[in-house]
């Protein structure tokens, strides 16, 4: 059987184990059902996913062109507290930074290689904890804008990473921190025009992943270097595809390359 499509971030789904889908466009399928098959990859081109060119991408998923003109990628994205859409300030374009920057966010700690902290919108729970890797979280603020939530975030940073260290991630490796003292640790150091946002009865959500064999030495795939790999898929976490002989692809950071896929 074969598929070809273009690669983006892998659709998610909540359940024991999480649930992940490959959208070719054409084609939807079910990854959890090819784990524990061998499975065919190809790189065939770049696709731009704003502007459909086929010019060798930047980054994101995107050409040169549209990295620096997107809406979509502005700084405020990686920095929330760079947001200026709630005092009318335009980026980019501000209709679309406001549709994005004033709703409500959450503040999350999440254990993925280390207990870390992170920002989302609050529709993009727990997809964003499942992209990461996590293996448990809990929101602990839930602010109306971004900007609060980067405020807040910035300031956590003090105290916990905001990083994911891949690897540990992909190999299985947890921390013994427990999310609710850490929690508390956080809470102890609440500034006050942050207490209205804080969260006291947010509850801890456990994720699951479809993996059957985690990595001992991990080898990342570049399909550019590698642009034909073959190899039984063993497991899937975070927004990476793990096979047998511990190589890893990171799916999102090969958005925008058509692939082909062959069972």
């Amino acid at each position: 059987m074969h598929y070809e499509g273009i690669l983006k971030k892998m659709p998610t789904e909540l359940s024991e184990p999480i649930q992940y889908f490959l959208d070719l466009r054409d084609d939807f399928i079910v990854l959890n059902q090819l784990v524990g098959r061998t499975l065919k990859i190809s790189f065939k081109a770049y696709e731009c996913l704003s502007c459909g060119s086929h010019e060798p991408l930047f980054a994101q998923g995107l050409c040169k062109k549209c990295f620096f003109e997107s809406p979509q990628v502005g700084e405020w994205v990686m920095k929330p507290e760079l947001s200026k859409a709630h005092l009318g300030i335009e980026d980019r374009d501000l209709a679309y930074e406001e549709k994005v920057q004033l709703k409500p966010h959450i503040v999350y700690l999440a254990k993925t290689s280390d207990i870390k902290v992170g920002v989302t919108r609050k529709t993009q729970i727990p997809y964003r904890w499942i992209d990461q890797g996590a293996d448990a979280a809990i929101p602990i603020l839930e602010t109306p804008n971004r900007y609060l939530a980067g405020k807040a975030e910035v300031f956590f940073k003090q105290f916990v990473t905001d990083k994911t260290g891949w690897q540990k991630m992909l190999k299985g490796i947890q921390t013994d921190k427990r999310l609710l003292d850490v929690k508390d640790q956080l809470k102890a150091h609440l500034p006050d025009d942050l207490t209205a946002y804080w969260l006291d009865e947010s509850e801890i959500v456990n994720l699951k992943y479809p993996v059957e064999k985690y990595p001992e030495k991990i080898k990342s795939i570049n399909l550019e270097k590698t642009p034909k790999i073959t190899g039984k898929l063993v497991g899937i976490k975070g927004q990476y595809l793990i096979f047998d002989d511990d190589r890893v692809l990171n799916i999102r950071n090969h958005s925008g390359y058509i692939v082909g896929l062959s069972l």
